[in-house]
């Protein structure tokens, strides 16, 4: 009953607020050009997919998506199991971190177009700098906090080398928080995405951009709700595969 009643409760809520939205432009309080009803969406939707813009920018968007969430989480993972294993390293590289950390992605841009043009790889490289950190730090901390104890007896056991530490002991105990960093870093991903494409790479931000030039504000809301959907899917597609990794801990 409890779950009945939380979901009613829940469907209710979004029913209040998609009839809010509905009347705030129908009744003259905003511009619908600027705020479109809720009501204008699904015929949007259907004429950007009858054209074929919303199959292509989206599927566009996925391949930059993929490929710098690849590039940026394994960079990331690969740095933090280093730095977090070698205090050396981590000292190293110290100064180097507190300089690039605080850029933001954004920052990043006038460079991608130097470095690639306007083409795809300009977009993975801002998304794969937009994951990379968070990745870094949540890896470069799961293995800082992996219990001494458990080292130790890796050792006593005869686990003495950093490769027999890392796949036995170090990156099993660590597994839980990379995983928390990769999932930030899906959601971080997605919005890496529209600022990686509005400087002209095809996609979902480009489309979003050309649709807000020409006041189709419509057309922005169906792509940012595309934009929601996929990661949607794509959170709850990681939490399953979460589980099943970690499934020894049940």
């Amino acid at each position: 009953m409890r779950l009945i009643r939380s979901t009613a409760l829940a469907a209710a809520g979004l029913l209040a607020f998609l009839a809010l939205w509905e009347a705030v432009p129908r009744l003259g309080l905003v511009n619908p050009a600027f705020l479109p009803p809720p009501s204008t969406i699904p015929p949007a939707f259907l004429r950007e997919i009858e054209l074929g813009v919303w199959p292509e920018a989206v599927l566009s968007s996925l391949s930059h998506y993929v490929a710098g969430l690849a590039a940026g989480a394994g960079a990331g993972i690969a740095l933090g199991l280093v730095s977090g294993m070698s205090r050396g390293f981590e000292a190293f590289t110290a100064w180097v971190v507190r300089l690039l950390r605080p850029i933001p992605g954004l920052a990043w841009v006038p460079f991608a177009i130097i470095w690639f043009g306007v083409e795809p790889s300009a977009a993975v490289f801002i998304i794969a700098v937009g994951v990379f950190w968070i990745v870094f730090f949540a890896t470069q901390g799961a293995v800082r906090g992996v219990d001494r104890d458990l080292v130790e007896v890796a050792q006593a056991f005869g686990f003495r080398g950093p490769l027999q530490r890392l796949v036995k002991i170090l990156l099993p105990a660590a597994t839980p928080g990379i995983l928390v960093g990769l999932r930030t870093a899906l959601g971080q991903a997605w919005m890496a995405v529209v600022a990686a494409e509005i400087f002209g790479v095809p996609g979902v931000g480009q489309r979003m951009m050309q649709a807000s030039s020409l006041l189709s504000t419509d057309i922005v809301v169906v792509y940012m709700l595309t934009m929601a959907g996929l990661y949607g899917l794509f959170d709850s597609a990681f939490v399953a595969l979460q589980g099943w990794l970690l499934r020894w801990r049940a």
